[in-house]
Formats: C-alpha cells, sequence, structure tokens
C-alpha cells in the first residue's frame, strides 16, 4: 500500500468518524423531546375544506381535510409534535381524526404515526413505504448518510396500495398514487380533486435543491419524471402544498423547480462528457445561479446536491488526475 493509498483511507476513516459524532451529538435531538420545546404548530387555510399545518420553518408540512365524516391527514410530523398537531387541528373543526395518508418515510412525515394509531386513526401508504418500517436501521440523506433507530410496529401503515387509491371523503374524491422514484422508491401524491389542492410531499420543497435519498430508493431521474407528472396534474388554479417551504404554491412554481433541476443536470452531463472529475464539477459551481434561491434548508445545499447528479448521470472518480 503506497502513502497515498494510506493517506486516502486514512481521510475517509476520519471523515466516517467525524459524521458518526457529530450525528451521536445531534441525532437524539432529532428524533426525541428536546428540539421541540417551545415549537408552535399553526393552521391555514389551503382551498376548499382542506388546510396546511405548519411547524416555524415551514418543515413536515401537513395537509388536512376537514368535514363531516371526519379529518384526514397528509403526514404526521414528528412524534413530540403529535399533541400540539391535534390541537391545531382542533382549531378548525371538532371531527375526530380518522385517515392518516403517509407520503413518504421520513420520520418529519411519520414519526407522529404511532400516536395517532393510538387515538384510533387508520394509516395508508404505499407498498414501498411500508417496507422501509421494517429496516432494522433507518438511514437518511442528510450528512452523507446519517443513521436512525427502527420506528415502533404499531407506527407502520395499516393498509397499502400498488398503484393508485382513493378515498371517498367529506365530499370530494380524495387520490392519493404512486410518484416516480424521487426522493424515495415510495413517493405518494395526494390529490383534492374539489379543493383542487395537490401534496407533493418531499418530492417538492421551496427552501433548498432536491433532496434525492439514495438510500431508500430515491434518483434524479425520477425526481424529474415526478415533477413532470405533478405539473401535468396542475391546473392553472391548483395550490401546491409543498413537503418543505413557508407557502403554498402554483404549477408555475413547479415548473421553476423542474427547470431548475434540467439546467442544474445539462451542466453537469457536458461536464461528464467532457472527463471531468467530480472536484473539478464542484469547483465550476454549476448551482451558482440558483444558490441564493434554493440554499434555505441547513444540511442540503450543492455540496450535497451535485455529487448525487454526477455520479446517477455516469460520473466516475471523486478527485481529478493529478
Amino acid at each position: 500500500m503506497n502513502i497515498k493509498t494510506k493517506a486516502n483511507k486514512l481521510r475517509q476513516f476520519v471523515l466516517l468518524a467525524i459524521t458518526t459524532l457529530t450525528f451521536s451529538a445531534t441525532g437524539s435531538l432529532s428524533y426525541g423531546q428536546g428540539n421541540f420545546v417551545g415549537v408552535e404548530l399553526s393552521i391555514t387555510p389551503v382551498s376548499g375544506n382542506v388546510y396546511m399545518v405548519q411547524r416555524p420553518g415551514g418543515g413536515g408540512n401537513i395537509g388536512v381535510q376537514v368535514g363531516p365524516d371526519g379529518v384526514l391527514l397528509v403526514d404526521s410530523l414528528f412524534a413530540p409534535l403529535t399533541e400540539r398537531l391535534v390541537a391545531a387541528v382542533k382549531q378548525v373543526t371538532d371531527e375526530e381524526i380518522r385517515f392518516l395518508v403517509n407520503t413518504h418515510i421520513h420520520r418529519d412525515h411519520t414519526g407522529g404515526n404511532e400516536n395517532l394509531a393510538e387515538m384510533g386513526v387508520v394509516i395508508f401508504a404505499h407498498d414501498n413505504t411500508r417496507l422501509r418500517f421494517f429496516k432494522e436501521r433507518f438511514r437518511g440523506p442528510r450528512a452523507g448518510g446519517v443513521f436512525g433507530p427502527q420506528q415502533p410496529a404499531a407506527a407502520r401503515p395499516l393498509i397499502t396500495f400498488n398503484d393508485t387509491m382513493s378515498f371517498h371523503l367529506n365530499g370530494e374524491e380524495v387520490r392519493a398514487f404512486l410518484a416516480p422514484p424521487a426522493h424515495t422508491d415510495g413517493d405518494s401524491f395526494v390529490y383534492f380533486s374539489k379543493s383542487d389542492v395537490l401534496h407533493l410531499g418531499d418530492v417538492y420543497r421551496t427552501t433548498s435543491y432536491p433532496i434525492i435519498d439514495i438510500y431508500n430508493g430515491g434518483s434524479l431521474r425520477g425526481t424529474i419524471a415526478a415533477m413532470d407528472k405533478a405539473i401535468d396534474l396542475a391546473g392553472p388554479d391548483t395550490t401546491v402544498i409543498p413537503g418543505h417551504g413557508l407557502e403554498v404554491v402554483g404549477r408555475a412554481e413547479m415548473i421553476e423547480f423542474r427547470d431548475m433541476i434540467l439546467d442544474i443536470q445539462d451542466q453537469v452531463l457536458s461536464m461528464i462528457l467532457e472527463g471531468k472529475k467530480l472536484d473539478e464539477v464542484m469547483a465550476a459551481r454549476p448551482t451558482a445561479a440558483y444558490d441564493a434561491e434554493w440554499t434555505d434548508d441547513p444540511g442540503w445545499g450543492p455540496e450535497d446536491f451535485v455529487p448525487v447528479v454526477y455520479y446517477e448521470l455516469g460520473g466516475s472518480g471523486r478527485l481529478a488526475d493529478r
């Protein structure tokens, strides 16, 4: 083993150790109580009988459909926020929460499942999302792939679907359907037909570049295909709830997001075809025109997004030849 190889192995070991220690120090806050002390949830009308529940910063936005048939939720936030989520819903209706649809596996969207299930709420998700609940250790995309504990059995969705399913509730059809594998391989969109509201989960966010969770089946190609599907479905008056973001948006904002991804993809592909290695691509800053707008989410920026694009498009080699 030469000196350069030994140095590279040492560097990899140090980076892994730093990542592990960082998660050990912060991971408990991500899944425990301490990170949510003083966090207040707000509920705002979206359209028709659909509302949105948010926490400060707009992470893990919850869709809420209300009416005489009961309440349907889209996603459940972190477990410590369940009582506050229920209290927020009580601000707009006295009806019971009956149904919950998970858009994907991440805990800021599924952490409250167990608590809600204990209240009698029936949980639905795509087949692939339920399968992710059985993994002994969860691995997420941030910080190079941090680990978290398996969720309890009571948090698992009771009813799953393959392609699509419908609820006929509160005077409208609510359709949940599988999106192409974008953020994860179990991404589901939820469309409230009469209210004309589309919840996209974390496939679409207004706070950062796409978070493509390669550890849970996400992909660049699927992200583009999923955004195309959402854009085709949306009409001129459709209101879109992003998985992360402070405001609801419309079709035009989705097109802007999709076009940004396509532009970065094209730039990176051109450099790959020129034979550039990853560090050369990073140095060229293919995201420069967008960084000011799309780096508001701590823990996910160009340094995370561009390598995913590079390797999925066939780039090889982490370092330029010296």
